[in-house]
């Protein structure tokens, strides 16, 4: 149990860990298809932008008139939107586990992630992640994103853990990388079983894997 008492923290991605990416390639993909706008210029635009749009610079409605809306469309900007919120959908077995284990260990949990403000703000809200999370460490509120590691030496200092108790869940490799030339023990999140068996070598077992073990 000596491994369990040092973990007093829990950092997450957003985007492939509790939920699915927010406007991801295969969002606009779908986007373009039901809007029926051009696809490779649609993703030109959006790859001149849409880091600063995560940075909280622009507003959305002005990545979507660089984006979208630079030219007159046969579809209002609501509609657009509500496509674009639409594509949001949870994973519950990993919210469940990180609402265990916040229980069960204690652990404080904060967000590590690169969303723009509104997207972040709709995700929160929907999903309601604030009963859940302590802190969130958005790129939209700190004018940081991943891959810089000032966010997540930011995130160390907010929560107030050194990074040697600290668990890092993230579904990018180069993120899991940076997070462990920093001290932060962290899992590259491929799918649930995968990471509540890497969750336990840290000592942090959830309740359902408790109550199997044990039956």
């Amino acid at each position: 149990m000596k491994r369990s008492t040092e973990i007093t923290t829990l950092f997450l991605d957003i985007g492939g860990v509790l939920l699915t990416n927010g406007w991801d390639h295969h969002a606009r993909k779908r986007a373009a298809t039901n809007f029926k706008l051009e696809l490779a210029e649609m993703e030109d635009r959006h790859h001149l932008t849409f880091d600063t749009y995560e940075e909280g610079k622009p507003t959305l409605e002005e990545y979507l008139g660089r984006v979208v809306f630079y030219q007159k469309r046969p579809f209002t900007r609501a509609q657009f939107r509500r496509f674009m919120f639409a594509q949001s959908t949870p994973y519950p077995e990993m919210i469940e586990l990180v609402a265990q284990l916040k229980v069960r260990h204690g652990l404080k949990i904060a967000v590590v992630s690169n969303e723009g403000r509104e997207l972040n703000a709709y995700r929160i809200r929907k999903f309601r992640l604030d009963r859940l999370v302590d802190s969130f460490i958005s790129s939209c509120f700190v004018h940081l994103r991943k891959p810089d590691a000032d966010i997540f030496r930011l995130a160390l200092d907010i929560a107030q853990a050194p990074a040697r108790q600290v668990v890092y869940i993230e579904n990018t490799p180069m993120f899991v990388q940076i997070a462990e030339e920093l001290g932060i023990r962290s899992i590259l999140h491929t799918d649930y079983k995968s990471t509540c068996a890497k969750l336990a070598s840290f000592g942090l077992q959830n309740e359902a894997r408790v109550i199997h073990e044990t039956s």
